[in-house]
């Protein structure tokens, strides 16, 4: 069997990886157009219980990238220069490299070699294959060669957001909010390694053309984020890494799969980043995918619904808490008239998956304070 699996992050990695452990036999391909050590970024975050989903199946995996992980329980938020803190909200969170380099030793462990630095203009350089896998990203190949058949969408947010690191360290997951003479400013910031974090900053549409962000360079745009942020960062620089202003995009299929082609990952979905739960998705992803192959015996004709038809319903529920809480965030700007622990409970419940009994078993120490605040 030779299976053909465009892109190599975490979905195409774990996928390559799952396919040839199971089938020492098979045929797998993995192109990438990047190299090896290229990434985009800085950290990634998980939610929740980290690798957990992978611990039964997967031990040796989990036992390569937890110990290279940075965690916590709590969660800030930072509005009107008061911290919120809302407990039992825990956060992990590596290096996007590291995670990827992690992944490639894992896929060499196995006798896979991805090819790197290969960029595919068409499918049909890939060959004859039994199973072409689409897991390279928003702009997947793979997606658009059948966009009408897969019945694909991409809408892009109103607002933007560049994805800027430092060596400013947080305890823990932070969100902090500046309302300024030029517009409405918002961090999502996080250790992700000793002595390192990412800094995410995000403005709503009218802040990027009101602050001049449209057209500033690189180093001015950093400049004016530094000068924004400087009591968080505690005058730290911003580092950058490509970090251009981007739109979100929310990628949607009507359906999965197409003959012998299957979407994956960030070509198939994305979440907004403010759930921290797009790299779990994409190796959740290559987990089910696998099984539907395994339970199918290989039969591509039969594991592709299968496949669809188990995964795509936890999917959605996640991708629904998703666009709710990009949602909250395009009018983050509105909901900043809130009092610091109103802000905050509009923040936690901006995705709908919580009420408010559930979270006063979850964060106590917060439902208390939000409480006590609104009685007074």
């Amino acid at each position: 069997m030779r299976i053909a699996i465009l892109g190599a992050g975490p979905a195409g990695l774990y996928l390559s990886y799952l396919i040839k452990r199971r089938r020492p036999d098979a045929d797998v391909v993995l192109v990438e157009q990047n190299q090896a050590d290229a990434t985009f970024g800085f950290g990634v975050v998980f939610s929740d219980r980290a690798l957990e989903f992978l611990r039964e199946d997967d031990p040796d995996t989990v036992a390569a990238i937890v110990p290279q992980m940075e965690s916590w329980s709590d969660m800030t938020l930072v509005h009107r220069n008061e911290r919120v803190v809302i407990d039992g909200v825990g956060f992990a969170a590596i290096g996007r490299l590291k995670l990827l380099q992690l992944l490639q030793a894992r896929l060499r462990s196995v006798g896979v070699e991805p090819q790197f630095g290969r960029a595919v203009k068409s499918l049909d350089e890939l060959g004859e294959a039994d199973l072409i896998v689409g897991a390279d990203g928003v702009n997947s190949l793979v997606r658009n060669t059948f966009a009408e058949e897969f019945g694909a969408s991409v809408v892009y947010l109103a607002n933007r957001f560049a994805w800027f690191g430092t060596s400013k360290v947080f305890d823990t997951l932070t969100q902090t909010f500046r309302h300024t003479p030029i517009g409405n400013f918002n961090a999502h910031h996080y250790r992700y390694a000793p002595g390192r974090s990412t800094f995410i900053v995000e403005v709503d549409a009218a802040t990027f053309v009101g602050a001049g962000l449209e057209r500033m360079d690189d180093a001015d745009s950093r400049a004016l984020c530094q000068k924004v942020f400087a009591d968080a960062l505690d005058g730290r620089p911003l580092i950058s890494n490509n970090s251009v202003w981007r739109r979100f995009p929310q990628v949607s299929n009507a359906r999965w799969h197409h003959g012998n082609h299957v979407l994956i990952g960030d070509a198939l979905h994305t979440a907004h980043f403010s759930i921290g739960s797009g790299t779990r998705l994409a190796m959740e992803d290559a987990i089910a995918l696998n099984r539907a192959l395994d339970e199918h015996d290989d039969d591509v004709g039969a594991a592709l619904p299968a496949f669809e038809a188990a995964r795509r319903p936890i999917v959605e529920k996640i991708v629904r808490g998703a666009n709710a809480s990009a949602a909250w965030y395009e009018q983050f700007g509105d909901h900043m008239t809130f009092a610091p622990a109103e802000f905050a409970m509009s923040y936690i419940m901006r995705s709908g998956r919580i009420d408010i009994e559930r979270l006063r078993t979850l964060s106590p120490r917060f439902v208390a304070r939000y409480e006590r605040e609104q009685v007074t």
